[in-house]
């Protein structure tokens, strides 16, 4: 597989905070990764920094092999990078519907495009809840609901990569179920990269190929999911100590 997301040696600061030392991953084509961690451990500050939403102090991010870190954030979206943000951030007075366009905003000359129509239905064959939602202000969703629409409306433009930020949070069991069956439906059926942050690492290393741990800025250890499954200190800090069975491996 061919490298599709790369980031080497990427430091941010919060003012006189370094929240990210230092930091190397790389995503391939058609791969989940997931990177862990605890709460602070700068996992959305990774996520917001590769969506140009923070500054970076030094290091590179390359799509592709192209060098993201003089794009603006809101040119991503058309080069094939989808943001689904911690706590779903959907537009609470806009229509489930609306959510969805603006999701296409890279591609808004051809919203009625048979794309877009064809991108859409394939949302509502992923989500049928939102179809049966479609005209609802999305402020008035269930959290399940919104985590769905936020997903749904980072996938409308068929990304190459979809960055997810703490899918789980919040949801109760049934409903982290119904999302993780999602994400590896949309890995297996149209093979879009997936990197996955997650404080969940028992669900994040059951459809991961490979994944990274974060600790206080910096990557502890990382290795193939069945890897860190093994790996003691992943076990003690992050999974209970319990061995984990994968779906993938």
């Amino acid at each position: 597989m061919d490298t599709l997301l790369s980031v080497e040696n990427l430091v941010v600061n919060y003012g006189a905070v370094r929240a990210l030392k230092g930091i190397s991953l790389e995503v391939k084509e058609g791969d989940i990764v997931t990177v862990l961690g605890a709460n602070g451990a700068g996992k959305t500050t990774l996520l917001r920094a590769i969506s140009r939403l923070v500054p970076i102090k030094s290091g590179t991010i390359k799509l592709e092999g192209k060098e993201l870190s003089k794009i603006s954030a809101f040119q991503l979206a058309g080069m094939g990078i989808a943001h689904v943000p911690e706590g779903r951030k959907v537009f609470a007075t806009l229509s489930v519907e609306e959510n969805l366009n603006l999701g296409f905003w890279s591609k808004r000359n051809e919203i009625k495009s048979l794309e877009f129509q064809k991108n859409k239905d394939w949302i509502f064959h992923l989500f049928p809840i939102l179809k049966e939602r479609r005209k609802q202000l999305s402020g008035t969703l269930s959290g399940g609901e919104q985590q769905m629409l936020a997903i749904g409306r980072g996938l409308i433009s068929k990304p190459k990569i979809l960055l997810l930020d703490e899918p789980s949070l919040g949801l109760a069991p049934i409903l982290v179920q119904e999302i993780y069956q999602v994400i590896e439906q949309i890995h297996n059926e149209e093979r879009v990269s997936i990197l996955l942050v997650e404080q969940n690492a028992r669900k994040a290393l059951a459809v991961a190929r490979y994944g990274y741990v974060l600790e206080t800025g910096k990557i502890a250890v990382h290795g193939t999911a069945a890897r860190l499954r093994e790996e003691e200190h992943v076990k003690a800090a992050y999974l209970g100590g319990a061995r984990i069975k994968s779906v993938n491996n």
